[in-house]
């Protein structure tokens, strides 16, 4: 994988970029949109490349281990194609989900012992093991096996866990130093800053991170209960450390404006359930502001569901039918919500890239923030 920065080199502050996968090339900053099972929900792979212009997609390795399991992923040769799927892949360790089961896992210095939301079957995930699940997987980009503490845990309880992040951290590269593609295609290994809410403890994981030298480099355990002002704070902290010259990964994060906060303080790459989670909820994200399609008000309202909007949802269908949909229960409802605010939060993205190179991105970030986040 390569990284170069075609804007003004920043330690923390927007910046534009290009990262080259042997399936493609991203522009940076970019947003990806999360196939936790080798779907997008509701989102056809054809609509990912075709009217939202997905440049790259997730994968879960904790769920693609236990479904479809790895015996199938390898005889497909590989998620990419087994969902045909032919761009840029990235792959959560599993360490998120694993860690979000308190009561049915134990961690020890070894690894994580779990047992399967699916039929509560026992696994064990160790930092050498995920990174030989997603050798299988074949994804371009390999995260490593983390603990994600909680947003409102202890210094002590924070210290401990980053320690024990670390020496995954440091055996998981180990591994996949080790290891070889299996595909014929490259893959590349980004290790995950920790340290909860204490700035001192962000430092010292972003010094680690740093020094391993890798080609890309992760910022995990934000947006996970901590207030809104220490997550923009923590990015600061970590991304005046993180080396410049290597594409940062804001991992779930956020809302339209969690992400153009991001992009102003360094962040290059982000990924979020949000767009399609709460599509299929009825809330849309659009130029004019956030709607939920529930509301009565929308009832007669025949216009175009964001006016400014260019997604073929746009185009074809009016405010009023997509309430309808919802209304009626109609499964349309979800998959038209959701490709409409996949594609709003790709063209986001885009939109910051154009300002950032044409040097006015931070007049763009003050006009647009209170426009995109008010309630409509």
């Amino acid at each position: 994988m390569q990284f170069k920065l075609v804007s003004e080199s920043k330690t923390v502050g927007p910046r534009a970029g290009e990262i080259t996968t042997d399936h493609g090339v991203i522009p940076t900053p970019i947003f990806m949109p999360v196939g936790t099972i080798g779907t997008v929900k509701t989102v056809q792979q054809k609509d990912l490349e075709h009217d939202i212009d997905a440049k790259i997609i997730l994968g879960n390795t904790y769920h693609l281990y236990l479904r479809p399991g790895l015996e199938v992923i390898s005889e497909a040769g590989g998620l990419h194609k087994f969902m045909n799927w032919n761009r840029p892949i990235l792959t959560d360790s599993g360490g998120f989900q694993v860690f979000s089961l308190s009561d049915i896992r134990k961690i020890r210095e070894e690894g994580v012992e779990f047992r399967s939301h699916i039929d509560g079957s026992k696994h064990f995930f160790t930092p050498e093991n995920v990174v030989e699940t997603q050798r299988i997987i074949g994804s371009d980009i390999v995260m490593a096996l983390d603990e994600c503490p909680p947003g409102d845990c202890d210094r002590n309880y924070a210290h401990n866990s980053l320690k024990l992040t670390q020496r995954w951290l440091d055996r998981g590269y180990k591994h996949f130093q080790a290891t070889s593609p299996l595909y014929g295609h490259s893959q590349t290994y980004f290790p995950i800053v920790q340290g909860a809410g204490f700035a001192d403890l962000r430092r010292e994981a972003a010094k680690h991170v740093a020094d391993m030298g890798c080609e890309g480099n992760a910022i995990g355990g934000l947006s996970v209960g901590e207030p809104i002002d220490t997550m923009y704070e923590m990015i600061e902290v970590v991304n005046d450390v993180l080396p410049a010259d290597k594409p940062r990964y804001l991992m779930g994060v956020g809302t339209p404006a969690n992400i153009i906060e991001g992009i102003s303080r360094g962040v290059d790459m982000f990924d979020c359930v949000m767009p399609t989670r709460n599509g299929r909820n009825a809330m849309i994200f659009t130029w004019q502001g956030i709607m939920n399609m529930k509301n009565k008000k929308w009832e007669k309202d025949f216009s175009p569901i964001d006016p400014t909007g260019d997604s073929f949802v746009d185009s074809y269908y009016s405010r009023a039918y997509l309430r309808h949909l919802f209304h009626a229960g109609e499964a349309l409802g979800p998959q038209l919500a959701s490709i409409h605010n996949l594609n709003f939060y790709l063209r986001l993205v885009t939109e910051a890239r154009k300002h950032i190179l044409n040097g006015d991105f931070e007049q763009w970030k003050n006009q647009i923030l209170p426009q995109i986040s008010q309630r409509l």
